[in-house]
Parts: C-alpha cells; sequence; structure tokens
C-alpha cells in the first residue's frame, strides 16, 4: 500500500491514499486504523474523512469497541457515490457495463457488432447503447465519471486511436475516443482490451494479491495483460503483452506473420474448430463463416468442439490437450522473462475449454526444462468471468479518478 504525506499541499494524493485503503477493506476502517496503514497523522485523517463524507464518496456505519477508550467509527466506501461506464469492442460483439464506486456491476447489455468494417457505424451504435444502458440503471447522469473503452490493439493511446486491429480490418487510424465522447458527452480514455483485464483484476484484489501476473485473455483473439509491483505494464505506445507470436511450435503452421507455430495462430477458437474439422470431429463450417469478422459460427463450432471434448472424444481431447501444452511453452516465455509468480486466466472463450487446458497445463509450465525461476507458481481463474474487460474498461475511469498517483504530488509552473 501507498503511504501518504502530511505536506498541505497534496492534499489530493492523500485524499486518494485514504479512499484506496477504506475501498480495499471489504469491512471498513476505522479512522486510527486509516492512520496506522497510510502513515497520515490523525489530525489528516480527520480532515481528509470529513471530505470524503462531504463528497458522499465514503459512509459511516456504525462502531466497534476495540479495547479500551471510545468505541470507532467504521469507515466505509459508499458504492453510489460515483459510477463508471465501460465497454469492450470485439469483432462479435460489443459488451456493456455501468459500475458503482464498490466495483458492482449495476448494469449490463451486450450488442452485435454491427459490422466490423464500419467503424462509424459501430461508434454510433456503442453511443446509444451507453445512454440507454445509463438510463435503464437509474443512475443519476451526473454521477457517471467517464467511459472506458476495451479495444483490441494495437492502439495510440495517447491520441486515443485504434491503429489497426488484425480482427478488424477496416480500423484503421480510427479516432475512437475523441468521437465516443463527442457523441456521449463524457470523458473517455481508450485502453488494449488484455490491460483493461489486469486492471479489473488489480482493482478487485486484496493487498497481498496479483503482484507479479500475467492475465492470459482467451477471447477471439489471444493475449496477455502484464502486471509488475502491483502495476499495470503498458509499455511506450500501451501496447505491451502483445504474446500471439511467441513461437510455440518451429514445425506448426505458418502464421499470418511469416514465422512458423505462433501460439496466438495455434490455440484461438477459430484455428482449435479448423483442426477440429480435419480431425472430423466436427463438420465443415457454413460457407460465409470463412469472413474473419462473423464469429456467430466459430462459437457455435468451438462449444460443440469443447462439449465432445467433455464427453471423452478423444480425437476433441487431443486438440484440447495439444492446445493446453501450446499455451504452456507460451507462458515458460513469460515467466522467465518477467519473473512472474502468477498466471490468471479468463475471456469470453476460456470457460468452455479452461478445465481442459489446466488438465495439463500447470504440470508442462512446471516441467518445462526451459523454466528458469524456481518459485512455485499459481494458476488461476478470473473470478470477473466472461465480461472482465468491459468491466475492466470502467475500472480504468475509477482507478484514474480515485487511485493514489504519485504524479499528483508533483508541483507544475
Amino acid at each position: 500500500m501507498r503511504t501518504g504525506t502530511n505536506l498541505p499541499a497534496i492534499g489530493g494524493y492523500n485524499q486518494a491514499v485514504v479512499l484506496d485503503a477504506i475501498r480495499r477493506a471489504s469491512d471498513g476502517l476505522s479512522r486510527v486504523e486509516l492512520a496506522e496503514r497510510t502513515g497520515l497523522s490523525a489530525q489528516t485523517i480527520g480532515n481528509v474523512s470529513r471530505r470524503l463524507l462531504d463528497e458522499g464518496l465514503v459512509r459511516e456505519t456504525g462502531k466497534v469497541v476495540n479495547g479500551p477508550g471510545k468505541p470507532r467509527t467504521i469507515l466505509q466506501l459508499e458504492g453510489r457515490g460515483s459510477y463508471a461506464v465501460g465497454v469492450h469492442i470485439d469483432p462479435a460483439v460489443i459488451t456493456y457495463v455501468v459500475l458503482d464506486l464498490r466495483g458492482s456491476v449495476v448494469s449490463h447489455s451486450r450488442t452485435r457488432t454491427p459490422s466490423a468494417k464500419r467503424p462509424a457505424e459501430v461508434i454510433e451504435l456503442m453511443a446509444r447503447s451507453i445512454s440507454h444502458l445509463i438510463d435503464d440503471s437509474g443512475v443519476d447522469r451526473s454521477l457517471v465519471l467517464g467511459v472506458g473503452i476495451a479495444s483490441p490493439g494495437p492502439i495510440d493511446a495517447g491520441a486515443g486511436t485504434v491503429l489497426d486491429p488484425p480482427m478488424l480490418p477496416m480500423w484503421k487510424n480510427v479516432p475512437l475516443r475523441a468521437a465516443l465522447s463527442e457523441a456521449t458527452g463524457l470523458p473517455v480514455l481508450l485502453e488494449k482490451d488484455v490491460t483493461a483485464a489486469a486492471v479489473a483484476e488489480l482493482w478487485f484484489s486484496r493487498e497481498n494479491e496479483r503482484q507479479n501476473f500475467a492475465f492470459v485473455y482467451y477471447g477471439t483473439g489471444f493475449g496477455t495483460g502484464l502486471v509488475l509491483n502491483r502495476e499495470a505494464v503498458r509499455g511506450s505506445t500501451a501496447n505491451a503483452g502483445d504474446a500471439g507470436h511467441i513461437t510455440v511450435d518451429p514445425a506448426g503452421a505458418v502464421c499470418v506473420c511469416g514465422r512458423a507455430g505462433c501460439v496466438g495462430d495455434l490455440i484461438t477458437p477459430r484455428s482449435l474448430v479448423q483442426q477440429a474439422i480435419a480431425a472430423q470431429v466436427l463438420p465443415p463450417l457454413e460457407p460465409d463463416a470463412d469472413d474473419p469478422t462473423d464469429m456467430a459460427a466459430i462459437s457455435r463450432a468451438f462449444q460443440r468442439l469443447a462439449e465432445s471434448a467433455g464427453t471423452g472424444q478423444p480425437a476433441a481431447q487431443l486438440i484440447l490437450r495439444e492446445a493446453g501444452l501450446h499455451l504452456a511453452r507460451a507462458v515458460v516465455v513469460l515467466v522467465n522473462l518477467l519473473d512472474l509468480d502468477e498466471i490468471v486466466f479468463g475471456g469470453p472463450f476460456w470457460d468452455e475449454i479452461g478445465d481442459a487446458l489446466l488438465a495439463v497445463l500447470p504440470t508442462a509450465v512446471e516441467t518445462d526444462p526451459a523454466l528458469i525461476p524456481t518459485h512455485s507458481l499459481l494458476f488461476d481463474r478470473s473470478s470477473i468471468g466472461e465480461d472482465v474487460a468491459a468491466v475492466g474498461a470502467a475500472c480504468l475511469v475509477l482507478d484514474y479518478a480515485f487511485s493514489p498517483r504519485p504524479s499528483a504530488m508533483l508541483i507544475s509552473v
């Protein structure tokens, strides 16, 4: 946990430190406990607590007796104090959520992406859907801090532009942040989808959890969100985590990048479906399912593949086992490179095959002769669910507004 400072010039930072401490304590904290955890003086804690109460961000929830002296009043986060909208753009569907300050989903919807080839149409749909979602939630619009967008990469975070995502072929240099902000009248943040998913895991974790981990995102495509020392790793252009071109099978099929055996080419839902068709586990797809932006047929076939493996069909089980081994080799590279201690798995397609892959993946990683770190690794599922990227996008807004940032202490001239 970050500690505060008693210099009066940085009251905003101290307020964020106190709010963050309260948020991470599910049962709340007394003012005495806040002083102990943050290193702030009792007077500073009193002043900050009063401001947070006045702004409706925390509430007093009762008193507890802890030894001699007066009972201590507990402060808890007031979930209805602020809200954020999260949007996840996928070639197949767009997911929307409204989160309160506690991170609870108060409203949720999905729409099928009308056409990945027409960005303007998608942005118009997003603006309408966000407006309807806020109305349906009953939330006071004045308490909505902004909109977070989780988009496939690569992106230009500084300019708020989606550059050239491989599954959105006509989305080149789309000024998404500015266009959506103009359409909604709300501030907008743009983040790479896998990073947004990792931010969601951070937002909901305890202080001693999720220290150094990779979030393995398994959706229409494959990617990783990276966290070191509880800070999301974004890189110089906010495009860190593109692990899809790690070579895991030199004798494998040639990827679109020109290399053979890229993990992102071998284990995506479309690839596994194609392998299942070649092995006669599944019948051929409908003729129009070759369109890479139309995932409806792939989703149905992928579910049938998972069901076949679940009922013991040997060829289907072999396909998923090989996918687990391919993913394990990529995980070894990530762990070696960043000295991670945890791998978290999630995304809209993960639940269907997660059990099958995790049956082989941990052992494959830990027994790989290329693995360098000697400490134990934790393999975990995301507790947030398939909407983790949309939830993470909303968490970005809350994090930007309320999390303590040392840069806030800098004096501008």
